[in-house]
C-alpha cells in the first residue's frame, strides 16, 4: 500500500479484515490530509468516506473502537485549511446519513460514539476559527442541506440520528468550549446560530416525537438554565420526555452571544430573551407546520417572553 501527494489511500484498505492494514491506511490518510490544502473532489470524497465508514465497521473491541473514533474525528483538525476541513466533515455526514439505516443493533452504539466524537471535533474546528462567519455558515449548510443530518425537509434522514444529535449537541458544545485555553480571551459562541438547525427541524417536522425530542433535549434545557432566579423554570413537564437533560452547560452559557459578528458575551437574561425571540420567529415562519407552530408559541409564552418589555 502506498500514497502519493495527490491521492489518498485506496478505500479498499480501510475495509480490510486485517487491523494492521486498516491502521496503516488511517496513518497514511492523516499524513495526506495534513499535507493537503485542497479538498478532494466530491466523488473522491464520497469514495474515501465509504471506505472509512466500513473501516470503523470492522473495529470490534471497545477500546479499539474508542481509539479509532477519536483518531478519525481528529483528522478534521489535522487539516490546516478550514474549507478543506469542512469538506471532510461534510463527507462524514453525507456518508453517515446515507449508511445509517444499514447499521445493525450490535454496531449502533459504536456509531453513536463516532457521531459524538465528530460533533465535538466540528465545534473545536469552529473554535479554532474563532467562530468565523464563513466557517459557521459552512457548518450550518453541512447540517441542513439535502443529505445532511438536520435537513428540515428531508424525510429520509433517520429519526434516531436526529434524536442522538439533539441529545449530545449542547453537551459537546459545552465540552469543546471548556477545553479552550483560559490563557486567552475566547470569542463567545454564536448560540442562536448554532441551534438554528434544530429550530428549523422542530418547526417543519411532521413527526411529533421528533419535535418533542428537540424541545426536551435542546430548547427547554437552554431556557431553564438561562432563567433568572426569580423566574420559574420553563415547561417542567417536558423534562420528563426522553432526551431531557439536567446538564447546566456552564461554559457555553457564560460565553455565548447571538451571532458571529458579536464580540462580547451577553448576560444570561439578555441571551434568554434573544433565544425566546428566535423561537417566536420560528413559530411565525410560513413554512412552520401548524401543529408545531402552536407548540413553539406555547413554549415562547411559557418562557415569559410575552410579558417582556423587550419582546
Amino acid at each position: 500500500m502506498s500514497t502519493s501527494s495527490s491521492t489518498p489511500p485506496l478505500a479498499k484498505y480501510f475495509a480490510s479484515t486485517e487491523k494492521k492494514v486498516r491502521d496503516k491506511a488511517i496513518k497514511n490518510l492523516s499524513t495526506f490530509l495534513s499535507d493537503s490544502e485542497d479538498a478532494l473532489p466530491p466523488p473522491e470524497m464520497a469514495k474515501l468516506w465509504k471506505g472509512i465508514f466500513y473501516c470503523f465497521w470492522m473495529s470490534d473491541k471497545p477500546l479499539v473502537q474508542q481509539e479509532l473514533a477519536t483518531e478519525l474525528a481528529e483528522l478534521i483538525l489535522t487539516i490546516t485549511s478550514t474549507p478543506a476541513s469542512l469538506a471532510f466533515l461534510n463527507g462524514f455526514w453525507e456518508t453517515t446519513v446515507r449508511e445509517w439505516s444499514g447499521i445493525d443493533r450490535l454496531r449502533i452504539d459504536k456509531y453513536y460514539m463516532l457521531v459524538r466524537r465528530f460533533v465535538n471535533a466540528g465545534f473545536r474546528l469552529l473554535l479554532r476559527t474563532e467562530w468565523d462567519y464563513d466557517a459557521v455558515e459552512g457548518y450550518y449548510r453541512i447540517l441542513t442541506r439535502e443529505g445532511g443530518p438536520l435537513c428540515p425537509g428531508d424525510i429520509k434522514v433517520p429519526t434516531s440520528l436526529i434524536y442522538h444529535l439533539a441529545d449530545i449537541y449542547l453537551e459537546e458544545l459545552d465540552k469543546a468550549i471548556s477545553k479552550t485555553s483560559t490563557d486567552s480571551k475566547t470569542r463567545p459562541a454564536p448560540l442562536c446560530v448554532l441551534i438554528s438547525p434544530f429550530l428549523a427541524v422542530a418547526a417543519r417536522t411532521p413527526i411529533s416525537t421528533t419535535y418533542n425530542r428537540i424541545q426536551a433535549a435542546v430548547l427547554t434545557p437552554l431556557l431553564t438554565n438561562l432563567a433568572s432566579e426569580d423566574r420559574p423554570p420553563v415547561a417542567k413537564r417536558v423534562r420528563l420526555e426522553p432526551g431531557a437533560s439536567d446538564a447546566t452547560y456552564t461554559h457555553l452559557l457564560s460565553n455565548a452571544c447571538v451571532s458571529c459578528d458579536e464580540r462580547d458575551t451577553l448576560d444570561q437574561p439578555t441571551l434568554r430573551s434573544k433565544l425566546l425571540r428566535q423561537i417566536f420567529n420560528a413559530a411565525g415562519d410560513p413554512q412552520t407546520r401548524w401543529s408545531n407552530r402552536r407548540k413553539l408559541y406555547d413554549l415562547w409564552k411559557e418562557g415569559g417572553e410575552a410579558d417582556s418589555d423587550d419582546a
